[in-house]
């Protein structure tokens, strides 16, 4: 009777383990379903807010359309920890700043969002010092 007490307390540790450990592949999505890589737009406008939180930073940007109509767009950033392994923090994007964004616009109809974005300053020159501002080919 022990035996088979102890075999199914080891049984459900051992699935709840694997539970935990495969949680956080699960939880990653790709973008795919929330933007069209195939759309890819450009603009440039100034930062109205920057939010450096998890699991996704966003950046806020007012740009004007065709018919010079303020339009806020929000930009999907990596998570914080991954910009700042490449020098980002929560003081790189000021309100009042103005960029160049490139990126893959939103699939949901009436939005202006985008993700998978280049965000430059007006100059072409990079955001952070060292920071590259070419998009990397990927490989065929």
């Amino acid at each position: 009777m022990k035996v088979q007490r102890c075999l199914a307390g080891a049984a459900a540790a051992s699935a709840g383990a694997l539970l935990l450990l495969a949680a956080p592949a699960v939880a990653h999505h790709s973008n795919a379903p929330f933007y069209d890589s195939a759309n890819r737009v450009e603009m440039q406008g100034t930062i109205t807010k920057f939010v450096f939180m998890n699991p996704h930073a966003f950046l806020f940007i007012d740009a004007l359309d065709a018919q010079g109509k303020t339009i806020n767009w929000q930009i999907e950033l990596g998570a914080p920890i991954s910009l700042r392994r490449t020098g980002w923090t929560p003081d790189t994007m000021k309100a009042g700043t103005e960029v160049k964004v490139t990126g893959s616009r939103s699939r949901a109809e009436g939005t202006f969002g985008m993700c998978c974005a280049r965000i430059t300053r007006l100059d072409g020159s990079p955001i952070t010092p060292g920071g590259r501002v070419q998009e990397e080919s990927v490989p065929r």
